[in-house]
């Protein structure tokens, strides 16, 4: 049962993310994503989520058109996010995906509208080299790869030419079939396996070490007891010496666990994957509530840096 061996796997104790514990401090570093620098040590990082797709579960829709997207930017960054991280793709379990063409034209008019009005690094979410390439040529500092390089390599190649910051998370197919492959021989350390190829190949590319951040991947080829799990054992990803990222947020896993197909009844249960999250090692939560959840990071962070 991967329940069985996940729980086996990980019965030492987990450090507090403020613990000097030999390796574990190596997560924490000034992050750099092309001219940005960001310190992670002291608090806890807010991404906040724009899309501008029709069909993505929590803002499908929206956001689709420049200004509102805009707006919404405006508003995330009013509220107190770090980073602001634009999609042109639903990601949701089951979706097809776009063409290069219809994702190049929903990101890349609002990367260069957002460029020219706010003092944020913008993160692309894309599988897609070439969308990663222009929307860096464009402006933005960050590409968020879902597919940890899987789907197109290339994208290592194109954030080190920039210089760009790289987050690669963990999944075990595209999004169309990737909830029908949920086995694992042993779900935390196969994700971490995976992770680990990940950075190994960003490194090689030339990807600097302090642009690399890891995201296990909430909801992407897990059942709900396994995103349970991943939650609880958090920090063994600090293995890894990366930052960690969680996108918990308002996931269709709470949902399940709350027996509710409402969006409105996941916010206390984002609220409180994201709390746990950041006392089991993350030290950058990608939202879409950023007002909400900038009050649970803060309460978070000043208990962990209480002395």
């Amino acid at each position: 049962m991967i329940l069985q061996q996940t729980t086996n796997q990980v019965e030492k104790p987990i450090p507090a993310r403020n613990e000097q514990v030999g390796e574990s401090k190596s997560n924490f570093c000034n992050l750099r994503f092309r001219d940005w620098e960001m310190d992670n040590r002291a608090r806890t990082l807010i991404m906040g989520v724009v899309n501008v797709t029709p069909d993505s579960f929590y803002d499908g829709g929206k956001f689709i058109e420049i200004e509102k997207a805009i707006k919404q930017i405006d508003k995330l960054v009013a509220d107190g996010a770090d980073i602001i991280d634009i999609g042109g793709e639903s990601t949701r379990p089951g979706s097809l995906g776009v063409t290069l063409e219809e994702e190049l034209g929903r990101v890349i008019p609002v990367i260069k509208a957002a460029v020219k009005r706010f003092d944020v690094p913008l993160s692309v979410d894309t599988t897609k080299a070439k969308v990663a390439e222009e929307a860096l040529e464009e402006g933005a500092s960050i590409i968020n790869d879902i597919s940890g390089l899987k789907f197109e390599p290339k994208i290592a190649d194109i954030a080190s030419e920039y210089d760009a910051g790289l987050v690669v998370m963990h999944t075990t197919s595209r999004p169309f079939d990737m909830q029908s492959k949920t086995k694992y021989n042993s779900l935390i350390s196969d994700i971490i396996l995976s992770l680990k190829n990940s950075v190994k190949l960003a490194e090689t590319k030339g990807v600097r070490s302090n642009s690399i951040i890891i995201d296990p991947g909430f909801g992407f080829g897990k059942t709900t007891i396994q995103n349970l799990l991943l939650l609880k054992y958090l920090g063994e990803f600090r293995t890894i010496n990366k930052p960690i990222m969680i996108g918990t947020s308002m996931k269709s896993f709470i949902g399940n666990f709350l027996r509710s197909k409402h969006l409105e009844d996941r916010v206390e249960g984002t609220a409180a994957t994201v709390a746990i999250g950041i006392l089991n090692g993350a030290s950058i939560v990608r939202v879409h509530d950023v007002r909400l959840m900038k009050r649970v990071v803060s309460i978070v962070d000043a208990i962990q840096n209480a002395n």
